[in-house]
């Protein structure tokens, strides 16, 4: 039987500063009956700490990352942030993981970015033994050593100080490469999708299918949660609509990872968009933001957003609805909130 979709609040990355009535649309989204809200990071404000200050303002709405990046933090480091959060907001963390790009791990953090697929399993095996506390962790892997071989031999096997409020904290995964949607479904509660369009719903579900196949959890796929941001721009000149929401879709397919490595760039080819989106790397990596932006085709918006008058947004609710998804994440201040509600539920 088909899940009714909830509705979440998703804040979004920091630009110069903390984004504007954060707080306030946070808590309409609560009052309106939204059950997630996220918080997101690359390489400047980090996804915990604003959770924390805003979900102490709350008191239902579940509070999720979306995602934590992998190579910022130790499967361990994770770990203990997930129970801390799950303690302080009484059992309402979801810990929203994801490998991000070489770009970001590499140039950021410093760290290694091969064999994400692998390096995600083990990391959250780790995360999990950690939070379930049944004994001191012992992990020797391929990419996670603990405790180390090669340090000083004074490394022992340890385990929490503090007792877990749940000893299976909802992981969730930011992936959009149809392994690691695979994965997501195998190893994880839910899938995070970035660019999910409907015309690729059977692509995905096979994906996610491949995943539930491979775990031993017969209800994995019953409560298996898929929360896709969702844009919703609503207007009488659609063009005008969709000219808000390029600027955001040639950041990532053109902007987003080096030529060869950009997981945004191939999901917009899976969708058949190829040609356009190899015209809005070349711009943007040539330093043209806008001519990328103005390339991108109505089309291509109106696949990956709701855009238009909001006759013409429930009239094309329904194939939205007809997919896997279970969670829509919104955006936007809080006057706009009750609005995006009532179109969506009606």
């Amino acid at each position: 039987m088909k899940r009714e979709l909830q509705l979440g609040y998703n804040t979004g990355y920091w630009g110069k500063g903390p984004p504007a009535g954060a707080l306030e649309a946070i808590q309409e989204a609560e009052r309106l009956g939204f059950t997630s809200v996220w918080t997101a990071e690359a390489y400047g404000s980090d996804a915990l700490t604003p959770l924390a200050w805003w979900g102490a303002h709350t008191e239902r709405i579940r509070l999720g990352t979306a995602i934590m990046q992998m190579g910022a933090r130790t499967p361990a480091t994770a770990a203990m942030a997930a129970m801390t959060m799950d303690h302080l907001s009484g059992g309402r963390f979801i810990l929203g993981l994801g490998a991000s790009g070489p770009q970001v791990v590499e140039g950021w953090y410093g760290q290694p970015y091969s064999k994400p697929l692998a390096r995600t399993r083990e990391y959250v095996q780790i995360v999990r033994e950690i939070v379930r506390r049944d004994g001191p962790v012992d992990f020797h892997g391929e990419f996670y050593d603990m405790p180390r071989k090669d340090g000083t031999g004074l490394g022992k096997p340890l385990k929490s100080t503090i007792h877990p409020l749940r000893k299976e904290i909802p992981i969730f995964l930011g992936a959009e490469g149809p392994k690691n949607v695979a994965l997501a479904a195998e190893i994880c509660d839910g899938w995070l999708p970035l660019f999910f369009s409907p015309k690729e719903n059977a692509f995905y579900q096979k994906c996610l299918d491949e995943g539930f196949a491979k775990c031993d959890d017969a209800t994995k796929r019953e409560r298996f949660e898929v929360a896709a941001t969702l844009m919703i721009i609503p207007g009488d000149d659609i063009e005008a609509c969709a000219d808000f929401v390029r600027p955001f879709l040639a950041l990532y397919a053109g902007g987003m990872g080096a030529r060869g490595a950009n997981f945004h760039f191939e999901v917009f080819a899976r969708m058949g968009y190829e040609d356009v989106a190899l015209k809005v790397q070349e711009l943007y990596l040539a330093g043209k933001k806008q001519e990328a932006a103005a390339s991108i085709p109505l089309a291509m918006v109106e696949d990956v957003a709701l855009i238009g008058p909001p006759d013409k947004i429930r009239d094309e609710l329904p194939k939205w609805r007809e997919t896997c998804l279970t969670t829509f994440l919104l955006g936007g201040p809080a006057q706009v909130l009750e609005n995006y509600a009532e179109m969506l539920r009606g």
